[in-house]
C-alpha cells in the first residue's frame, strides 16, 4: 500500500464542507496494517470537522456519510434504496454515538484504534459496539451486490 499525503487540510476542508461532497471510505485494514481512514473517517468527520472546526453541522455530516453513498450507488444497486435512511422497511443500521466525545483516534501505527464516543453500533439489529467496546465476532452485515445484467 502507498499513502500519499497530497491534499492541504484547508482543501480537505473546503471538500468536506460542500453540499455536493459525500464522505465514505475506501480504506482497508489487513492483518492490522492498512490507512487510519479505515476505522476513523466518519468519527473524524464527527469530531474534527462538526465540533471542532465547524464546516458543517451534524445533520449535515449525518446526510453525508449516510443518505449520499445510498443515493449515488442506488442507480446500479436499487437494494441501495433501503440504506442510508431510518425509515420502516430499510435497512437502517445505527450509530449512537457522544456528539461532544466522539473522535477518531486511529494513526498510522495504529490503524485500528478505536474511536472515542462512539457508545453503539447496530448492524442489521445485532450491537457490533456495545457501550463503546467492539463486539469480537459480531459480523450481522451483509453484502449489496448490484444485478448481474
Amino acid at each position: 500500500m502507498v499513502i500519499m499525503h497530497m491534499m492541504p487540510e484547508d482543501s480537505v476542508q473546503t471538500a468536506v464542507a460542500s453540499p455536493l461532497t459525500a464522505i465514505a471510505s475506501d480504506g482497508w485494514i489487513r492483518d492490522g496494517k492498512g490507512h487510519p481512514r479505515s476505522s476513523g473517517t466518519y468519527t473524524r468527520v464527527l469530531g474534527v470537522y462538526v465540533r471542532e472546526k465547524k464546516a458543517l453541522s451534524l445533520m449535515e455530516a449525518i446526510r453525508k456519510m449516510a443518505l449520499m453513498p445510498a443515493q449515488r450507488l442506488e442507480g446500479l444497486t436499487p437494494a441501495m434504496k433501503n440504506k442510508g435512511r431510518v425509515r420502516v422497511g430499510a435497512d437502517a443500521d445505527l450509530a449512537i454515538f457522544d456528539p461532544a466525545r466522539v473522535v477518531d483516534m486511529a494513526t498510522y501505527v495504529e490503524p485500528t484504534k478505536q474511536p472515542e464516543g462512539m457508545l453503539h453500533v447496530i448492524v442489521n439489529g445485532v450491537p457490533v459496539v456495545e457501550s463503546g467496546r467492539l463486539q469480537v465476532g459480531a459480523t450481522p452485515g451483509r453484502a449489496v451486490r448490484a444485478p448481474i445484467h
